[in-house]
């Protein structure tokens, strides 16, 4: 079984006209993202049937009863309380004292919420009081970019080492697989031209969206492993059909849990994120594409924006009349 299966695809490209934007962007994104997000976003998370089905169902399956279960970033407490249907105990760990207390009054209306202890603290710092069998960790945006996940796990296991000895919990997600497509996107708006980064739908018809070649992974993050937060890659797509390229989509694929027995994952793949090129790219089928770029996981999008590079590395020769 592979983790490189299919369902994956996306990217940025677009130069950055100031340098100082980026700058500031940069700089202010630690001040908001991951922790000090509005209440309002975290509940929209509960009403995301892909995100909540997919999470619930690798939850089950690997937290064995009698469990002891940590949640970095617990946001409402969501995910610590599918947990503690079968746990004996969870720390649910979240920064943002809003979200602390919005946990603790959610956690009261359910069952097993008697089990969750909401903990004021900070993900980068916190260790249970205790050995744990599984670590749940949802600061996941597409191509890990943004959110602080690879960091926020890498600085937790040289803690728990450190204290609990070197077998590590299980944990959820399990490893992300990271993709990357050409396409030409439409732009219009109403008569408005504009040329800006989209989220799009899993599952959702995009029809302004046409796929110019196949997509191709360049990054497998596998969380039980030494993960390094840079990323970096160079690769060729050899165009399936005329058309410019005028956009990169990235997809994350998250591996939830790895259900050995039915020889099959539990997934769950965020939003594409479509990102434009600062020119479109005229290609013919059979002609190829070269992309390189490098970031660091947990950066902002313009970080990636800055290094991305297409161009044509291959023209299809010209028939004779």
């Amino acid at each position: 079984m592979s983790l490189m299966e299919p369902a994956v695809r996306f990217l940025r490209p677009q130069a950055d006209s100031s340098s100082e934007a980026v700058l500031r962007e940069e700089i202010a994104e630690p001040h908001y993202l991951g922790q000090f997000i509005p209440l309002h976003y975290h509940h929209n998370m509960l009403m995301d049937a892909n995100r909540m089905a997919n999470f619930k169902a690798a939850i089950e399956h690997v937290v064995f009863p009698g469990a002891r279960v940590l949640e970095l970033g617990g946001g409402t407490g969501v995910l610590s309380c599918f947990a503690a249907a079968n746990a004996s105990k969870v720390w649910c760990v979240e920064y943002n004292p809003d979200m602390v207390t919005e946990a603790r009054r959610l956690l009261a209306h359910n069952a097993n919420g008697h089990k969750v202890e909401v903990v004021h603290g900070d993900a980068f710092e916190y260790l249970p009081p205790e050995p744990v069998d599984v670590v749940i960790c949802e600061m996941i945006h597409v191509g890990m970019l943004r959110e602080k996940q690879v960091e926020v796990i890498n600085a937790f296991k040289a803690r728990y080492r450190a204290r609990f000895g070197d077998r590590l919990p299980v944990f959820i997600p399990t490893a992300a697989v990271m993709a990357v497509q050409p396409l030409q996107q439409t732009y219009d708006f109403f008569g408005f031209q504009a040329p800006i980064m989209q989220f799009q739908r899993v599952g959702a018809v995009h029809e302004g969206s046409l796929e110019l070649a196949a997509p191709q992974v360049y990054s497998v993050l596998d969380f039980d492993d030494s993960v390094s937060p840079d990323i970096r890659w160079t690769g060729s797509f050899t165009m399936e059909q005329d058309g410019p390229v005028n956009a990169l989509r990235f997809v994350t694929k998250n591996i939830l849990a790895i259900r050995a027995a039915e020889r099959d994952t539990v997934d769950w793949l965020n939003d594409y994120l479509v990102l434009p090129l600062d020119a479109p790219i005229s290609l013919k089928a059979g002609e190829v594409l070269d992309v390189s770029f490098s970031y660091q996981a947990g950066g902002s999008l313009q970080s990636l924006a800055r290094t991305l590079r297409a161009t044509v590395a291959c023209r299809a020769a010209r028939q004779v009349a």
